[in-house]
């Protein structure tokens, strides 16, 4: 029942054999966030619900505000002070959307600034090769070329590495696109002898624009992004602003993978419902559709029988309903978010 739970909403638990392992115990596990924006979907709403299904299971979960490492990607100019404005922002954003008040919260710089960080950092990079940690960069959104001018950019994925061992996690949390960073974690533990972490990847949800499948090769994927307010949701939305960019997403008729509008469904409005899930629709169009559950929302409209149109009503209805507690926090932070989004117009 406890893997069940564990892999509910994710797309791979590499390996399912250690986790069983490790929820034997008292296991701990975190997931990191770079503060760079205003939150949206995916990191104030959907993975606030997976973290909860780990604290379910018994796992004591920590979320580590990396306001270090946004610095180094020169996330909102670099300004620390307005990073961890962002950090802040996030924190209570998913508070607010149901985060258990178990999980802790950490600043990636008072972590960093422990005995013994970086010490371990060195021992951790001398078991991997540049060429390796280049192969890393997309992790933060990165190319390997983005570190011919800045030193710095290399160090980005052996601080990820090294927030994993020092705190010597049993799971790491994280999106497709945090791959890279969580198997160079497993292949320097590997050679060191260290416990090797539980890597838990969660989908991404696709950009409104559509293009959601991931690059096998670069890792990369259009995804919902803070830097483009019309490729997603964010908890500054209206209802009315929810309802236009949904109306104006991609929605490929019978289409699964890759749809944006089915992405929201399944990975932030259904983790949410409890019993049938009711489908308004008018007399003319054959009246509201009344259906056990998501497995069957997914079926009939692969096959047809819930139109675009349909699908797209009942995705704004429902977000608007569920981002109120995220939109009265956007109302609260009204001045800390402008200051946000002007340091996002300026360019690097």
């Amino acid at each position: 029942m406890n893997t069940d739970i564990l892999e509910r909403y994710l797309i791979e638990v590499v390996t399912k054999g250690e986790a069983e392992k490790a929820l034997s115990g008292s296991p701990t596990g975190y997931i990191g966030f770079e503060p760079s924006g205003v939150p949206h979907l995916g990191t104030g709403v959907f993975l606030p619900t997976k973290i909860n299904d780990l604290v379910s299971i018994g796992i004591e979960m920590e979320v580590l505000l990396a306001d270090w490492h946004a610095m180094v990607n020169d996330k909102l100019n670099g300004d620390l002070d307005l990073i961890r404005k962002s950090g802040e922002l996030l924190r209570d954003t998913m508070l607010a959307m149901g985060l258990d008040h178990k999980v802790k919260f950490t600043w990636a710089e008072d972590l960093s600034s422990e005995p013994g960080y970086w010490k371990l950092l060195l021992k951790m990079a001398k078991n991997t090769s540049l060429t390796r940690i280049r192969r890393a960069l997309p992790i933060m959104g990165r190319t390997e070329e983005d570190s011919g001018s800045d030193f710095s950019k290399l160090i980005y994925p052996m601080m990820q590495v090294t927030d994993i061992a020092y705190r010597e996690y049993d799971f790491a949390l994280g999106g497709m696109d945090q791959r890279h960073a969580h198997m160079l974690s497993r292949d320097i533990s590997s050679k060191k002898g260290l416990k090797k972490v539980v890597a838990l990847h969660a989908p991404l949800i696709s950009s409104l624009k559509g293009g959601g499948r991931m690059d096998p090769v670069s890792g990369e994927m259009d995804k919902m992004s803070k830097s483009d307010p019309n490729t997603g949701i964010f908890i500054t939305d209206t209802p009315e602003e929810i309802r236009r960019k949904i109306s104006g997403a991609l929605c490929t008729p019978g289409e699964i993978e890759g749809n944006p509008v089915m992405d929201i469904a399944k990975w932030v409005i259904f983790p949410r419902m409890r019993g049938d899930i009711i489908v308004n629709r008018p007399e003319k169009k054959g009246g509201d559709l009344v259906l056990q559950n998501s497995t069957e929302f997914v079926e009939r409209y692969s096959k047809g029988e819930i139109h675009p149109l349909d699908l797209k009503q009942f995705v704004s209805e429902k977000l608007t309903d569920i981002l109120k507690p995220a939109l009265k926090v956007a109302e609260e932070n009204k001045h800390i978010i402008d200051e946000i989004q002007r340091a996002r117009t300026v360019k690097n």
